[in-house]
């Protein structure tokens, strides 16, 4: 039983995967004790961007202290010289991944500072372009990770970007479509049509944009459902914001019955104008008023005035006790609403009136 245990003590794999916790375990203890003397250093700044960094970097650099313990004592682990540079590959490949994985919290640290920055709290939109922006920073990482990888693996990265550059054409025309969503997206983050959480009209729906991704632009519409529209596609559409208003406008046209009287109609005007008036939101230069027209079955009056919110439950609530206080003013002034009618007048010697077929 002791010899047994001493083998297994003293075998390759045994050591090795020792060894393995060992240097990850010293990576750790490492990071733990000069995390808090880093964060009494950089406690010091007004800034708070090297505290942040400081919490970013432990978990990667104790990864890759790690990994270049277990680098230097690789010599000494009872592996043959296979084994060996197999695992000093794995270990670079580890240590470039762990370096893609510190970029990527990098990059969204930047993305968080600068969203932070006064200009982007005074340009809600920069805000799209800067998550766009980071979305391409991060394929861009991950290719050049996915390059050094395969260098490290003993494949020949000259022959493949020769390769890539003889076959670009090919792979263009191939991707054409991914391309174009692609400038359809660097395209919306520009030019700002939209941004994420605005209510838009697009096509024959409305509704609220809930992701810009690197390909397509998900829209959830009133219905609660999700529509995908491709962002090559979108760019090239007429989009309609409803979030950029800055003021909401209502239109109602009324109609009153035909024997309304020109008095009563001059008085039934001007009192539609002062509820109008009166309302504390009304912008007041905007206000219109007129007799717009002698219809067929009623005497029509157009009303038009802006309003100063953009909220559409507000609106809706300004347009309910208005068009109530319209209905109020004309029952009280003596007219009344039209529907639509038409009057047949029969002549007494016409054939229909007399009964002759």
């Amino acid at each position: 039983m002791i010899a047994w245990l001493e083998h297994i003590a003293t075998a390759p794999w045994t050591v090795t995967i020792g060894a393995m916790v060992a240097a990850f375990v010293v990576g750790r203890v490492i990071v733990r004790l000069a995390q808090p003397l880093l964060a009494r250093m950089v406690g010091r700044t007004a800034s708070d961007l090297d505290d942040r960094l400081v919490a970013l970097m432990a978990s990667p650099l104790s990864l890759v202290i790690a990994l270049q313990a277990l680098r230097m004592a690789s010599p000494w682990l009872p592996l043959n010289e296979h084994a060996r540079d197999n695992l000093e590959e794995g270990v670079a490949v580890v240590t470039t991944l762990s370096v893609m994985w510190t970029a990527f919290r990098g990059i969204d640290l930047g993305r968080g500072l600068l969203e932070r920055r006064a200009w982007a709290a005074d340009h809600p939109s920069s805000r799209s372009v800067l998550a766009i922006s980071a979305r391409f920073t991060k394929v861009g990482v991950l290719a050049i990770a996915f390059i050094i990888v395969l260098a490290q693996l003993g494949v020949s990265v000259g022959s493949l970007i020769a390769g890539l550059g003889i076959g670009g054409l090919a792979v263009a025309l191939a991707a054409q479509k991914t391309l174009e969503h692609l400038f359809g997206t660097l395209s919306i983050g520009v030019d700002q049509p939209m941004r994420e959480g605005d209510v838009v009209k697009l096509y024959d729906f409305v509704g609220t944009v809930e992701q810009i991704g690197l390909r397509s632009t998900r829209i959830r519409t009133l219905d609660r459902t999700v529509i995908t529209v491709p962002n090559g596609e979108l760019a090239n559409q007429r989009i309609e914001s409803f979030t950029a208003r800055d003021r909401l406008r209502l239109v109602v046209s009324i109609g009153l019955v035909c024997h309304t009287t020109s008095q009563q109609m001059r008085v039934i005007l001007a009192d539609l104008e002062a509820i109008l008036r009166r309302h504390p939101k009304t912008i007041q230069d905007t206000v219109a008023v007129c007799f717009k027209e002698l219809a067929a079955s009623s005497l029509d009056i157009e009303i038009a005035a802006q309003f100063e919110t953009t909220d559409a439950g507000e609106f809706q609530r300004i347009r309910q006790d208005l068009l109530l206080d319209f209905m109020a003013a004309i029952e009280r002034h003596g007219s009344a609403i039209a529907f639509p009618t038409r009057t047949l007048h029969l002549a007494s010697g016409s054939p229909l009136a007399t009964g002759a077929s």
